[in-house]
């Protein structure tokens, strides 16, 4: 690769270019099994897994599941929260080069159904909890072996005494399984650059749910791409404070398979509530927290948060959507944290760029690409275009982590995939020292007066009001001006505002085409399982209110 203009700001020990061997996510484990044996790997409910103790349960499971007659290639289901069963389940279906596919256990039955079918997974790991809601489904989605677990009885497992219950009528027990198999599952012939590791599905750059195919490279390349530009991160010293649910893509790289790759803790926090996430920092001490804005805002406007020391963590990448500067700072100021900003998609597995932990980092950007990772931006027009340092077109992105395509979609795999560039749908421009800004998606652009409103601009201005908590903007029909600008704001805790004097703000700090012209206090914001507020959830309602 060429020398690009964001190489010149890379920080001292980063690499411009890495050198990636062909290897895999499970040869992570295996090292930091065979060199940190003793290492803690999973703190759950008080309740620790060391990495041999890790490795040993990921080996019986991928036993098990080879010897439930699942091969190579066969799509299998996990419906879990952060538990250890997650980790466990993952990496012994990458073991046995079966291809996990992560499902949100919050779906209904419909989301369900769509994605089983979908991917034609033969087999699922559930949660008990959840069980019945999959058992009614299994004639139509096809799936051949169901399999349960518990949270209780997981933390009480002791393999070293093999369990009567293997099989119930609710389909088989993972901690059956677990105790009766032995840590020696068959060697398995993968191809780690074409084989697939993941189908992870998404909204994706067209807007269709579809499923992302990541090969074992991808995902491996990936984490060796993050752990490098994270390089004042120690191995085997680090512990990681794992919110964010691993069956999210930007959680399952920089939260689960970063932190095997380190030789780090992982710990594992099954439901997001504030006061409790403050007293498990202050409890456990974690050193990394990666998160999403929401997650921050949520720690920092708890009215007790300096009650508790938060002073154990030292980095936190945050990603999933755009930071305001003012929670990057009041985050900074409370803790002493170095929280910057990053930027991925699902199609990239997930991690693209990234603001620097030691060296200058810009507000508002979301960095630099990482080592081995070509970027470009293209006109709107023709999507062949290249456009230079400063004008806003579609963000485009080729790599090692770039996904081979879309699962049994051909065309929607042509539309993002050109020239061996994926098209992100995001519209963004590079500035003369190689930085990055998104400005929207290219479908969140509003067109008010004729003039380009981009949704982020709006936001940063509304978050910067002293008695604001949370914001999100969107374009609602207007006849006489196409579309005008509607936002939904949050106030903070114990305070009130009235329309006006936030308009008045906005007035004072944007142009008069993108003074939002109608406004609407809610108590909350839709948001997704990782907190990404779901400005499209904003979209509907306006549509069905206004029908």
């Amino acid at each position: 690769m060429n020398k690009k203009s964001w190489h010149k700001n890379y920080p001292e020990d980063v690499p411009q270019q890495l050198e990636l061997t062909d290897t895999s996510l499970y040869r992570f484990l295996e090292h930091s099994a065979n060199c940190y044996p003793d290492n803690e790997a999973i703190l759950f409910l008080n309740h620790r897994l060391s990495y041999s103790q890790l490795k040993d349960r990921v080996d019986r499971f991928a036993t098990a599941l080879h010897q439930l007659g699942l091969q190579k290639g066969v799509r299998v289901a996990i419906m879990l929260p952060n538990c250890p069963q997650i980790v466990i389940a993952y990496y012994a279906v990458m073991r046995i080069g079966a291809t996990a596919v992560m499902i949100n256990p919050l779906y209904t039955e419909r989301e369900l159904t769509y994605q089983l079918k979908d991917c034609q997974a033969e087999a699922i790991l559930v949660l008990d909890q959840l069980q019945p809601k999959v058992t009614n489904l299994l004639p139509e989605v096809g799936i051949k072996l169901l399999i349960t677990t518990s949270m209780q009885d997981y933390l009480a497992m002791d393999v070293s005494q093999p369990e009567a219950l293997i099989k119930s009528e609710a389909g088989y027990r993972f901690e059956g399984l677990l105790t009766n198999a032995q840590p020696a599952p068959p060697e398995v012939a993968i191809d780690l650059a074409n084989d697939l590791a993941l189908l992870q599905y998404t909204g994706g750059t067209t807007g269709i749910v579809k499923g992302a195919m990541l090969t074992h490279k991808n995902l491996a390349d990936n984490v060796i791409q993050t752990r490098v530009w994270l390089s004042p991160c120690e191995e085997a010293k680090e512990r990681f404070f794992c919110v964010l649910p691993f069956f999210h893509v930007f959680a399952m790289t920089t939260c689960m398979n970063l932190s095997v790759y380190l030789a780090a803790s992982m710990i594992l926090i099954p439901r997001l509530e504030a006061l409790n996430l403050l007293k498990q920092i202050e409890q456990y001490q974690p050193t990394i927290f990666q998160g999403v804005p929401s997650l921050y805002v949520a720690v920092i406007s708890h009215p007790d948060v300096k009650k508790y020391d938060l002073s154990s963590i030292k980095f936190c990448l945050s990603g999933g959507a755009p930071l305001p500067m003012e929670v990057q700072q009041n985050f900074e100021a409370i803790t002493g944290a170095t929280l910057v900003e990053g930027y991925g998609l699902t199609e990239s597995s997930p991690v693209t760029h990234c603001n620097p932990i030691s060296n200058m980092r810009i507000n508002g950007s979301i960095g630099l690409p990482l080592p081995n990772t070509d970027i470009k931006i293209v006109d709107i027009e023709t999507g062949t275009k290249e456009l230079p340092a400063g004008e806003i077109g579609e963000l485009c992105i080729k790599g090692p982590q770039v996904m081979k395509g879309y699962w049994q979609m051909p065309e929607e795999t042509a539309k993002s995939l050109r020239g061996g560039w994926l098209h992100t749908g995001d519209m963004a421009y590079i500035d003369d020292k190689g930085f990055t800004y998104i400005v929207d998606r290219k479908k969140d652009i509003v067109i008010s007066l004729g003039y380009n409103v981009y949704p982020r601009e709006v936001e940063e201005v509304l978050y910067e009001h002293p008695k604001v908590k949370e914001a999100a903007v969107i374009g609602i029909a207007d006849r006489s001006r196409g579309e005008v600008i509607k936002a939904f704001v949050v106030l903070k805790e114990g305070v009130e505002a009235r329309k006006e004097e936030i308009i008045k703000y906005c007035r004072q700090h944007l142009a008069q085409y993108k003074v939002p012209k109608h406004l609407e206090f809610r108590d909350e914001l839709p948001k997704s399982t990782v907190g990404k507020v779901l400005r499209r959830v904003l979209v509907e309602e306006e549509k069905q209110r206004n029908n």
